[in-house]
């Protein structure tokens, strides 16, 4: 039973996942193409941390897979089900950190070389990246989610288990809180006037 797919989007991640579940080995391969980019940017842009994020990816697609025998088909979307386990991994881990004395940890080395653009490129994501970590915890989920993921509000409110006008209200907030940090940056970023 053994077939080969287009990874892109020939056949449903639902259909993909109940095929896993029955046996079918190049499933679970082009399912694992498919979601553990998108999971792992996710919980990167959450932990801030490659290592962890790697590891959080790793314990959702494992979880996808003991859960694949028995999925329910029509329940929930495997994405959105998937993504509420990274967030939940991520708020585990994130929750544990607290407790980690913050200067005890190394700040991690900048040493990209390459072009000006390619610094401008790093030194806007990185902006962004700090920025994001200074929203509340459930505001930088919606964000994230939201506006480099992709998701639409009510995949958010399922992922994040809250109701689509509390996920509007997170992301204006977010936005809102964004554009307050990064603002005073705008020349220095080469967005031009501040």
């Amino acid at each position: 039973m053994d077939m080969a797919f287009d990874v892109q989007n020939e056949v449903s991640d639902e259909t993909l996942l109940v095929l896993y579940g029955n046996g079918d080995a190049a499933a679970s391969r082009a399912l694992t193409l498919r979601l553990t980019p998108r999971v792992l940017g996710y919980a990167s842009r959450i932990l801030n941390d490659p290592a962890e994020a790697e590891d959080v990816a790793q314990e959702a697609m494992l979880r996808l897979w003991r859960i694949a025998p028995e999925w329910r088909q029509g329940e929930a979307k495997v994405s959105t089900w998937l993504y509420r386990v990274v967030a939940n991994l991520c708020t585990d881990r994130l929750r544990k950190r607290r407790s980690v004395d913050i200067d005890s940890i190394a700040e991690p080395e900048d040493d990209a070389p390459g072009a000006e653009a390619q610094l401008q490129a790093a030194s806007r994501a990185k902006a962004l990246e700090e920025a994001l970590q200074t929203l509340p915890e459930r505001q930088r989920q919606a964000v994230v989610l939201r506006h480099i993921e992709g998701l639409g509000n009510p995949e958010i409110a399922e992922v994040l288990e809250i109701s689509v006008e509390a996920v509007e209200s997170l992301t204006a907030r977010g936005k809102r809180m964004l554009t307050a940090a990064l603002s005073g940056r705008r020349e220095e970023l080469g967005y031009g006037d501040g």
